[in-house]
């Protein structure tokens, strides 16, 4: 593997550009494991309640996925971005007329209209990544650029714990006293509002990113891949590891969004530490994250992505455990360090689902992250869990069947079948 090229010196601008993307769209990803906590308690809500920032976020993954596929498929990568850019910025400025009316619909919906704009993002920048280059490094090449990711992540958790999280967690005696008072609406009012400098901020950065993104020039898609060769949703199904990646994704997804949505509640728990100590475990665990990813794409270069991805998955198995038998200090480090063994999986399933779909590389990869609705289910489950049986840690169940299908298909599924293409649409290999 280490005698193919990762990014060609013509390449290597866009490359650059695309790759900033991943960290920008980071930043909302890991903002809603901070206000799931924030929701709960401004808005007095229960887990299975706040689980539905999720599911409201995921849902916009689900919708506009394919619709963002057809558009730059009949278009452009630039274009699609573009648009993913713009709207995620509107996203980000609806919170604050949700925050001043106090609207947790409002909210979702906000949330919804962000997702909207990653779909594009994410089904655009993974795929042209993917195909920017040698297909035998797609997967190194693809981990490169969303080792990016975490920094986002990290960010986006440190902004959240310091400026969103007041620190303030008053006991029920102190609430009880606020409400005969009559402050303890305002207080919770105070606490919604909290949200909104943050996205205000990172909404306008959009924007200007827009705009950049607007004036760079985009190397031109070949004709093969793009004008004479537009993709077919029915040809797809012929690819059964390219199904498979996509039913693989939707357990890693459902995975690692209940993991980490839950990380700051599981730390609080079992562990009884304040939100703002929580969050820094959090923290960790995105930094655990990226650094996997960096270490992962140098170790691509000795082994093959399918079967690294097979030994971090079984790891990740004994570390669930850990945190679902063994709930306080040792499984909440298990969970952090889950983290680090989690981090090649949505890069490197992404890049052996879509493998040789040639024509088809863009509709697949809009599949591929449809598939992030797995974030929507499991996520209410998990609280639906923890709310009926009390206990954070038999949630964790949920994580643990995700990573046994990818075990599966890390060594089983992922084996190409059917007619492969190469990068400019040939057919290449038949199995």
């Amino acid at each position: 593997m280490s005698q193919h090229k990762l990014v060609s010196k013509e390449t290597i601008i866009p490359f650059i550009l695309v790759t900033a993307l991943f960290y920008l769209w980071a930043l909302p990803n890991n903002l809603n494991d901070i206000l799931i906590p924030q929701f709960m308690k401004s808005f007095e809500l229960n887990r299975l309640q706040a689980g539905l920032v999720q599911s409201a976020f995921y849902l916009g993954y689900f919708l506009l996925a394919m619709p963002a596929a057809m558009i730059m498929d009949k278009y452009n990568y630039k274009t699609g971005l573009i648009i993913g850019l713009l709207l995620f910025g509107t996203g980000c400025y609806l919170f604050w007329p949700a925050a001043v009316l106090g609207s947790y619909v409002f909210f979702l919906t906000a949330l919804f209209v962000i997702a909207t704009g990653l779909a594009f993002l994410e089904t655009g920048s993974n795929s042209f990544i993917s195909v920017l280059g040698d297909p035998e490094t797609a997967a190194q090449r693809l981990n490169l650029s969303q080792a990016f990711n975490p920094l986002g992540a990290m960010s986006g958790v440190l902004i959240g714990t310091f400026f969103i999280f007041s620190g303030k967690e008053l006991p029920a005696a102190e609430v009880e006293v606020m409400k005969q008072a009559g402050t303890y609406k305002p207080y919770l009012h105070s606490e919604i509002l909290r949200v909104v400098p943050p996205y205000l901020v990172i909404g306008t950065i959009i924007f200007l990113w827009a705009i950049l993104l607007w004036k760079i020039k985009f190397p031109v898609e070949s004709k093969t891949t793009h004008e004479g060769a537009h993709g077919k949703v029915s040809a797809l199904f012929k690819y059964p590891h390219f199904l498979q990646g996509v039913l693989g994704q939707f357990f890693y997804v459902g995975a690692q969004v209940g993991t980490w949505s839950f990380m700051i509640q599981y730390v609080k728990d079992y562990m009884h530490k304040p939100e703002k100590e929580a969050g820094l475990y959090l923290f960790i665990s995105l930094l655990a994250f990226g650094v996997g990813r960096f270490v992962a794409t140098a170790l691509m270069r000795v082994f093959p992505p399918n079967k690294l991805m097979g030994i971090y998955t079984l790891i990740n198995l004994a570390m669930v455990s850990v945190a679902i038998l063994m709930p306080g200090f040792l499984g909440a480090w298990a969970l952090v360090l889950s983290s680090f063994f989690m981090s090649l999986m949505f890069p490197t399933i992404f890049a052996l689902g879509i493998k040789g779909l040639g024509p088809h590389t863009k509709l697949g990869a809009s599949m591929i992250i449809m598939a992030i609705i797995g974030g929507a289910i499991w996520t209410p489950l998990m609280g639906l869990i923890s709310d009926k049986t009390h206990s954070m840690a038999i949630a964790m169940t949920i994580p643990f069947v995700s990573y046994l299908y990818i075990l599966y298909y890390a060594y089983i599924g992922s084996k190409p079948k059917g007619d492969l293409y190469d990068t400019v649409s040939n057919v290449v290999a038949s199995h």
